[in-house]
């Protein structure tokens, strides 16, 4: 196998698909446009599923990218060699151009050509069928046909091999996904790549996406087919250079010397000390991306804010268990900044911005440990000397953030033994119930495509635009958007509560626009045209050479869509709520009646 850098490696990927007819597109914000299926970009097809939808992309029908990423769901696993919260994918499209045939070739070549990834290390997976759609015989055929025995092709079943659809309709299909033999011995005779005994390790995924799921659950055969794929850069290159986690290589291996030297302790030679090491280096790289992404996230107590915050004190945390102060955070900050600032130059730009916001959530936390431990005193009056209750700790980290491990180690000084069990089960418990708000509040959105969602996004148009002409301050900057069927949510850079009054003429401002019932026009051009004609957009690095450049009433705006044919379709426009989002960024929520 090839062994490359992460450099060496992203260049390699743009490189081999624009050879082959694919534009090469940046990376779009890891905040996703108006999409409330998910807080953040998770994966590389998600700020392209309008296009996906039938949406033109500007640069054409074959793409390419590396797309910055974050994934949240399994952030107590971070610490082991692979879990990352923050990571890049490398992807590659097709929407209604090639299909199956050129899309696993290529993959197949990529490997065993530019990686030098022998072919007998090589296994794949392909959909093998049920009641509702046949086996996928062609992507087996195509893969033996390009050299891979029989006995390395597996047929698995929907869970493993079929993707979608993003919402509760749309495009969905089966998959192929291809898979390293790492040489460890087969668990049994039924050993495949859905085994987790960890013979098989994943490495690329392709989607072919051919059917369309309708309200009913019924599929039906799409006319114009898409392929989208993704290969986790990360995991590549522990791959490619015989590693044995993600902290090792080029992308890490730096902040772990820097820990070293500030901790005087040895990467590998204790697993806590290890652990430790690996938390705060993933966590402050993420939160360096989210403060410095081109729609910048601050640490607060809702969606991405809290998040955010959530990564910045768990790795102040381990900080306390390594035995370094929490300036390690921004020193690592600055590290990553001059890693990847010439990558993403949005990273470079908003330095000082990381930096500050670094500085001001570690004070904070500062506050938060005293208050904790005022608390923890006052609860010790109240309990007998023997058993901490696992529900107050519970508590005391969900109230006011204070760390389990810091509740444990004070309870032993005390004599008290911590009902640990007790406060699993209520940290469960909490999040089962906030697993399922969140499916409850992120139903739906644009992934469905539907005209509600249509007519709301076109409404976030009008309201942007409502709120410079109103406010009189051409500064102010979407800084996200949430839309469901039912209502949308817009964040945007304002520093104080907005008067009824100005609320009010909002309103009349939207609803002016909207009772013209003109047309909604999109026209394709340049960024430096779009900029030139007064759209709005995060100009930068996000955007390739052509955009969609939208048209509502006075609204002139640079988005993918989807939106309806005309204002006229909107209906009335009310604002339900204006509200604190983060510092320096209000929160409206609209519903079109």
């Amino acid at each position: 196998m090839k062994k490359l850098n992460s450099v060496e490696l992203r260049k390699a990927y743009l490189d081999f698909f624009k050879e082959r007819g694919h534009a090469v597109i940046p990376s779009s914000s890891l905040i996703p446009e108006n999409d409330p299926t998910v807080l953040f970009t998770t994966a590389g097809m998600h700020p392209l599923v309008p296009y996906l939808l039938g949406e033109k992309h500007p640069s054409g029908t074959r793409l390419t990218d590396v797309q910055i990423c974050v994934r949240t769901g399994d952030i107590d696993e971070v610490g082991d060699a692979s879990h990352c919260t923050f990571f890049e994918m490398l992807g590659n499209w097709s929407l209604g151009d090639y299909f199956k045939k050129e899309s696993v070739t290529w993959s197949f070549q990529f490997l065993t050509q530019v990686l030098e990834i022998p072919v007998d290390k090589l296994a794949v997976s392909v959909f093998g069928g049920d009641e509702d759609c046949p086996r996928d015989e062609e992507t087996a055929s195509i893969w033996k046909g390009l050299g891979l025995p029989a006995d390395r092709v597996f047929y698995l079943p929907k869970k493993n091999n079929w993707w979608g659809p993003a919402g509760t309709t749309g495009p969905c299909g089966p998959d192929t996904e291809i898979f390293l033999d790492t040489g460890k011995p087969a668990c049994g005779p039924d050993c495949s790549p859905a085994c987790d005994c960890g013979k098989y390790l994943e490495i690329w995924n392709n989607v072919f996406m051919e059917y369309y799921k309708d309200a009913e659950g019924k599929l039906s055969p799409m006319q114009r087919k898409n392929v989208d794929t993704g290969m986790g850069l990360e995991r590549t290159l522990v791959t490619l250079n015989g590693l044995d986690s993600v902290y090792e290589t080029d992308l890490f291996d730096y902040a772990v010397a820097e820990l070293e030297k500030l901790s005087g302790k040895k990467y590998g030679e204790n697993k806590d000390d290890t652990v430790a090491m690996r938390i705060i280096a993933d966590h402050t790289r993420t939160a360096t991306f989210l403060l410095g992404d081109v729609k910048p996230v601050s640490p607060s107590n809702v969606d991405q804010g809290y998040v955010l915050r959530r990564l910045i004190r768990r790795a102040m945390r381990y900080c306390r268990q390594l035995g370094v102060g929490f300036e390690a955070l921004p020193a690592l900050a600055e590290l990553y900044v001059g890693k990847y600032g010439e990558v993403y130059p949005n990273i470079a730009r908003a330095k000082d911005r990381i930096l500050d916001e670094l500085a001001a959530e570690k004070d904070k936390f500062a506050k938060t440990i005293e208050q904790g431990l005022k608390e923890f005193d006052k609860i010790l009056t109240h309990i007998p000397v023997g058993t901490f209750p696992g529900k107050t700790a519970f508590r005391l980290y969900d109230t006011f953030g204070f760390p389990i491990e810091m509740t444990e180690e004070l309870a032993r000084e005390r004599g008290y033994q911590l009902d640990r069990a007790g406060y699993d089960k209520a940290f469960h418990e909490h999040q089962e119930k906030s697993k399922a708000g969140a499916e409850q509040k992120f139903k739906g959105g644009l992934a469905d495509g539907g005209e509600a969602t249509a007519r709301l996004h076109s409404a976030t148009h009008l309201l942007n635009y409502a709120l410079k002409k109103v406010l009189n301050d051409e500064s102010i900057m979407q800084r996200g958007s949430n839309i469901t069927p039912e209502r949308l949510r817009f964040d945007f850079s304002f520093a104080r509560p907005l008067t009824e009054e100005e609320i009010k003429a909002v309103e009349d401002v939207v609803n002016g626009e909207i009772a013209k019932a003109a047309p909604v026009e999109c026209r394709e051009m340049t960024v430096d045209e779009a900029r030139a004609e007064g759209a709005v957009g995060v100009f930068g690095d996000r955007y390739g050479e052509i955009v969609k450049v939208y048209t509502i009433g006075g609204s002139k705006e640079i988005c993918g869509g989807p939106h309806a044919a005309n204002t006229g379709e909107l209906g009335k426009f009310r604002i339900v709520k204006e509200q604190s989002s983060s510092a320096g960024v209000r929160r409206i929520k609209a519903v079109l009646e």
